[in-house]
């Protein structure tokens, strides 16, 4: 849309919420006035902020997306791929946990690769751990 169409757009919201104003003020008095000339005056503020076309573009934006995810095949293929790969780092994870967390060499007695063995820092927490547990705290 142009500047002319969001012009009379936001004249036309700001003239109806005018009278919509008008008539909250006779039959409610000054305060649900004073509310309705707020509410009245954000279509303008909008228009002069670009607000208003940056909210149309989103929502154009994310009726697109909608849109292409539900007609689209390879969209659902790309779904259907995320979901097997979430399955599968998940069973990757339970058979680590059924399995103690240490790879089958390291298990046998074989030396861990280098990089992989238990850092120095884990046997002062070990230390840390014990001295807390000795003193109740835990």
């Amino acid at each position: 849309m142009d500047d002319v169409t969001w012009g009379a757009l936001t004249l036309t919201l700001t003239l109806l919420g005018g009278i919509w104003t008008w008539y909250a003020y006779q039959r409610r008095g000054l305060p649900a006035a004073l509310k309705g000339a707020g509410i009245t005056l954000l279509p303008l503020a909008a228009y002069l902020t670009k607000s208003l076309q940056m909210l149309t573009r989103i929502v154009d934006a994310v009726a697109d997306w909608a849109t292409t995810l539900v007609f689209s095949p390879f969209v659902w293929l790309g779904v259907i791929t995320a979901g097997v790969a979430v399955v599968l780092f998940g069973a990757g994870r339970a058979l680590e946990r059924r399995r103690g967390g240490t790879p089958p060499a390291v298990a046998a007695g074989a030396k861990p690769p280098r990089g992989r063995g238990k850092p120095a820092i884990d046997d002062d927490l070990d230390e840390i751990e014990a001295l807390l547990r000795k003193r109740g705290i835990s």
